[in-house]
């Protein structure tokens, strides 16, 4: 069982938290409650010197990125058949690409909009929400030739957005006027690994509003 220090609310820890769930890898959860400094204590910075979650250990092994974390589990732990991150060099160039994507652009755009809000009681910037919305023009454009944001196949770069996502909905962005985004979103509702987690542990943030 691998040690996984986590905060329900946090998206990158749910995506952590539903690829452990898809290629089943047993998680000992370890709530890092943020709100109180928890991560800043002498024990956890001398395992995860950035002081962040998702952290997950396995053995000496201490990862503190979630899409690396991602990746870490399905090449240690996916069965052979398991597509979660296609061994084809080709396919699995588009899947970082669109981890990529996560991690550098929605996510980010993401956080840049909704956190001063969420965490500052800041009001809402409009042109950091435009820039979240471009990068659902973005995402709608990936799917419009896919079921899935890197083919055919749901994949651990899927999960990571979906995550992202999750919490934005929860927050009240509307996916609607993103047709491919929204028939994308429903699919991960109702097939995703762990989506029922994922929901839950995103209302946990509005609990830190």
């Amino acid at each position: 069982m691998l040690d996984f220090y986590y905060l329900p609310g946090s998206a990158p820890c749910r995506a952590v938290q539903m690829v452990a769930q898809a290629v089943d890898v047993k998680l000992n959860l370890q709530y890092l409650d943020l709100m109180a400094g928890a991560h800043r204590s002498p024990k956890f910075t001398k395992l995860n010197p950035q002081q962040t979650i998702p952290t997950l250990v396995d053995g000496g092994l201490v990862l503190c990125e979630s899409r690396a974390a991602l990746i870490y589990l399905c090449d240690r732990y996916a069965k052979e058949e398991n597509d979660w991150y296609p061994r084809d060099i080709s396919q699995r160039a588009l899947v970082n690409q669109r981890l990529f994507f996560d991690a550098c652009v929605l996510y980010p755009r993401f956080t840049d909009y909704y956190h001063p809000q969420v965490f500052g009681n800041a009001a809402p910037d409009g042109r950091k929400r435009v820039a979240f919305e471009r990068s659902l023009e973005l995402l709608n454009l990936f799917l419009e030739q896919n079921e899935f944001v890197a083919g055919a196949k749901m994949t651990i770069a899927d999960i990571s957005i979906f995550a992202t996502l999750t919490t934005a909905c929860v927050l009240g962005f509307e996916l609607k006027k993103y047709a491919n985004v929204d028939r994308w979103y429903h699919t991960m509702m109702g097939s995703c690994p762990g989506a029922q987690v994922n929901v839950a542990g995103a209302k946990e943030f509005l609990k830190y509003k």
